[in-house]
């Protein structure tokens, strides 16, 4: 039973992540190939439609990498944060159903354990990751 139960809990966890990844990959874009005159000192993208260059202060770089990063780590804190309660779940049921058996005692408490301990390292991640990022965007610098 428990066999059964670990290989469905395999390949749920296997299918969240291969419906999670694509999420978190960013798509590859291609720009125009009328940039070269906004980097040989033009005003103009395109002389057809009056686009023009990205001043200083449109917003790009810094700022488009933070939320990036914060979105991929949102994701991935979810995605854990869910297999962590799935986890603890699953350990209180091996606790409930070890039979008073030390060995799957034991082995139940760790399940529990380190699913706990799991969700702590995401929730130290957000904020660690919310530090650094308000670090390297302030205008001091790091």
């Amino acid at each position: 039973m428990f066999k059964t139960l670990r290989k469905t809990a395999a390949s749920l966890l296997a299918a969240v992540t291969i419906m999670a990844v694509p999420m978190a990959v960013p798509v590859a874009v291609h720009a125009q190939d009328n940039i070269q005159n906004c980097l040989a000192g033009g005003t103009s993208l395109d002389v057809g439609t009056g686009a023009t260059c990205p001043t200083a202060d449109t917003k790009v770089g810094t700022d488009r990498i933070n939320s990036i990063v914060k979105t991929i780590v949102n994701i991935f804190s979810a995605i854990v944060g869910i297999v962590s309660v799935i986890m603890i779940i699953f350990g209180g049921f091996k606790y409930i159903t070890s039979g008073g058996d030390s060995g799957n005692v034991s082995a139940a408490k760790n399940t529990i354990i380190y699913a706990v301990i799991g969700l702590v390292v995401v929730a130290l991640a957000q904020f660690i990751v919310q530090f650094v990022l308000n670090k390297v965007s302030s205008p001091g610098g790091v």
